[in-house]
């Protein structure tokens, strides 16, 4: 089936918006299966990471950290990233929308908005990359949260790559504390999390109580 005419008069996309809504219902499951597995590994290498920390941190609460019941952040984590990955045929089918009505409006040639269209795939590529670096990152950062929370900690230092590519706003954090119960405002505007925010490679170093 045709699904626009690039030489032609009016482009008719509404096929091609119709199949990528149906494939955003067909990618559910799959995409419950690819963030429980991608959660779960995260989650091991986590605990790992904590275990090895146990004799820094003191062997009851690194125990106590380890065993620390995050599965409630893992439900509402997969939650959100099947949400997001079936959200990108969605979006897709946004963009193409918008650009046939673009082409109604200000008469963009059938041609012109073809080749938009076609550019779709790489759009959408692009965003799902974006939101698997994203994901693991803040998947990691959120069981940090979890993990250090339920052993008492109430803050963290705010930790950064070191490098060029950190973003100013989040240089300006390097080296301050951070109350897991109030994620900072930065400069840009944003409001999170250290490693909780889109292409973000910073990280939390949770600070804990020493018992007397």
């Amino acid at each position: 089936m045709k699904a626009w005419a690039p030489e032609g008069g009016a482009t008719n996309t509404d096929p091609l918006i119709d199949a990528l809504k149906k494939y955003a219902e067909i990618l559910a499951p799959w995409s419950e299966q690819v963030a429980r597995r991608m959660i779960s590994d995260v989650n091991a290498r986590s605990g790992r990471a904590w275990r090895e920390l146990s004799s820094e941190v003191g062997f009851q609460l690194g125990t106590e950290i380890v065993s620390a019941p995050t599965g409630a952040r893992m439900q509402e984590l997969m939650a959100e990233q099947v949400s997001l990955i079936t959200s990108l045929p969605l979006q897709a089918a946004q963009r193409v929308h918008d650009l046939t009505m673009t082409s109604i409006v200000d008469g963009t040639r059938a041609a012109t908005i073809a080749k938009e269209i076609l550019a779709t795939s790489t759009v959408t590529e692009s965003r799902a990359t974006l939101i698997a670096r994203t994901e693991v990152a803040r998947t990691t950062s959120v069981l940090t949260q979890a993990r250090a929370e339920y052993a008492g900690s109430e803050g963290y230092i705010w930790r950064t790559s070191g490098d060029r590519d950190v973003r100013d706003s989040h240089a300006e954090m390097e080296g301050k504390y951070v109350r897991w119960s109030n994620p900072p405002l930065l400069s840009d505007g944003t409001r999170t999390h250290a490693g909780q925010i889109y292409n973000c490679r910073c990280w939390s170093d949770p600070v804990f109580e020493e018992n007397d």
